[in-house]
Formats: structure tokens, C-alpha cells, sequence
């Protein structure tokens, strides 16, 4: 089929994080994803592992991208890990805005991603394919719908390459989003982010962290199931493998999946697709 599907990890803490997230990448390659990418701590708080991890999935062969955002950081910090990614042959970044680390004041010298876009091609031309995010459902923090758009545009006239969205479950606000941007000039193919579900209470959560919705009729089902993990889990498989399904009979032009660091959900939803 054809498409970029990828998967992103993000940097083990600890040393048993380090060998459960080797065993899932091991999974994880068999399918043949068009890379991996890496997670970026708020403010750079992993930077060092983000580093160690992606320089582990370069080592095995495998197409690494690591994350890097601007928020807290200086040219000299960005120009440094563009030097050292570009020493060992990375060719793709996802380029965030990135969080404010909690009682850090600074938003160091760039504001917005848009800013650490420009600035990483003109430091290093073409070198990198530049993946930026992108909001079906609006940014927690945009003033309104037709802002946060405003500012996407903005990220890919400055020399983003492609997008991946934050994850969804409603293909109508994906959709709609596509034909906004469509709408204003913009071509770069926008990746859907996919959300895996192994728990409910822990998907709750991060939905209400970024500002994602899960809609009422799937809320309730998995309600239902109460404290039934063999059944949330079964059910979730279906969920979002039709979800999959329809977006790119869409059109859509891959799925970027979010297994946090685990390889079983999305190995069941990618064989089901018949990606591999």
C-alpha cells in the first residue's frame, strides 16, 4: 500500500525502559516502517537521551528522526544537534514549538516553530526532510481554529517538507483540516497520527492533555467494559483499525502511529491493514 508509515518512540528514563523499548523496536522493524522517530523533552529535558536513542536506531540500520523543538533552546543549541545529526547522516527532524519546561520563565530565542524552521535551512539548506505537527482538532493554546491554521501555513512557508497530526478518532475533523489548508495554498502531505489503545483511563488522559476528543459514542463503549482490559484492548484494535482504514481510503497519505514504546497493538492494527 502505498504511503510513509512510521512509528514514534520516546527516550527511556531508565535501564529497564532502555531494554523494553529495544525489544518493541525489534517488533516494530519487521514491518518495515519509513522511520522512527523520537521524542523531545519540554524545554530539551532529553536532550541526551533523545540523542542516545536515536543514535541506537541509526547503529542498527534503521531510518531514525529525531524530534527537536525550539522552546528554551539557543541557536547554538539547535545549530550543535543540527551539526552532530548531520555528522552521522540523519536526513529527517520533526521540528516542534515545543513546551515550557514547568518554573522555566525563558522562552529562550526562538518563539515559535516557524522561527526554528527557517533558521535550520538556512544552517543546512536541504539536508533534512522537515516534518512539522499539525492540529485536527486546533491547538490547546490557539486563540481559534482559523489561528492555529494561520500558523501551520506559516511552518510550511518557512520549509517544512510534511506534517503529522496529533492523534484523533474523528476522520471529519482530519478531513475538514486537510481541505482548510488545501484551501490556503498548501500541498505538503499531512500525515494522520495514530493512537493505539491499551487503556482507556491512561487515553482519557492524554486527550485531555492535548486538547484531543474522543467522541461520546466510543467514550461510553469502553466505559461499558469497566475494569475488562482483554475487551478494552480487543475493542480498541477494532476502533482503530477501522479509523486506519477509512483515512486512507481517504486519501490520506500514511499513518505516523504513537505505541508509546510498546510493539503489540500496532504490529495487530498494521498487519490488519496489510502494510507489511
Amino acid at each position: 500500500m502505498a504511503g510513509t508509515f512510521s512509528v514514534e518512540f520516546f527516550p527511556p528514563q531508565t535501564t529497564e525502559g532502555v531494554d523494553k523499548l529495544r525489544a518493541a523496536r525489534r517488533r516494530l522493524a519487521e514491518l518495515g516502517p519509513a522511520f522512527f522517530s523520537v521524542t523531545f523533552g519540554a524545554g530539551g529535558s532529553t536532550r541526551d537521551r533523545t540523542f542516545d536513542t536515536v543514535m541506537e536506531i541509526q547503529a542498527e540500520g534503521l531510518p531514525a528522526a529525531p524530534h527537536l523543538s525550539c522552546i528554551g533552546a539557543t541557536r547554538e543549541n539547535i545549530r550543535e544537534l543540527l551539526h552532530r545529526y548531520r555528522e552521522v547522516d540523519i536526513r529527517r527532524l520533526v521540528a516542534l514549538r515545543g513546551d515550557l519546561p514547568s518554573g522555566m520563565a525563558d522562552a529562550g530565542e526562538f518563539r515559535y516553530a516557524n522561527e526554528l524552521i527557517e533558521f535550520i535551512r538556512r544552517e543546512t539548506g536541504d539536508w533534512f526532510h522537515l516534518e512539522v505537527a499539525a492540529y485536527p482538532e486546533v491547538h490547546p493554546q490557539a486563540r481559534s481554529a482559523e489561528d492555529d491554521l494561520r500558523n501551520f501555513k506559516r511552518k510550511i512557508d518557512a520549509g517544512a517538507d510534511s506534517a503529522i497530526t496529533q492523534f484523533f478518532y474523528n476522520v471529519d475533523a482530519y478531513e475538514r483540516f486537510v481541505e482548510a489548508a488545501r484551501a490556503m495554498g498548501v500541498t505538503a502531505p499531512i500525515v494522520p497520527g495514530i493512537m493505539p489503545i491499551a487503556s482507556f483511563s491512561k487515553l482519557a488522559r492524554f486527550a485531555d492533555g492535548c486538547g484531543a476528543e474522543i467522541p461520546r459514542w466510543m467514550r461510553k463503549r469502553f466505559e461499558g467494559f469497566g475494569d475488562d482490559a482483554a475487551s478494552i484492548r480487543a475493542y480498541g484494535i477494532d476502533v482503530v483499525t477501522a479509523l486506519c482504514r477509512r483515512l486512507l481510503d481517504g486519501g490520506a497519505p500514511g499513518l505516523h502511529f504513537y505505541p508509546l514504546n510498546q510493539a503489540g497493538l500496532t504490529t495487530e492494527i498494521w498487519r490488519r491493514l496489510g502494510l507489511g
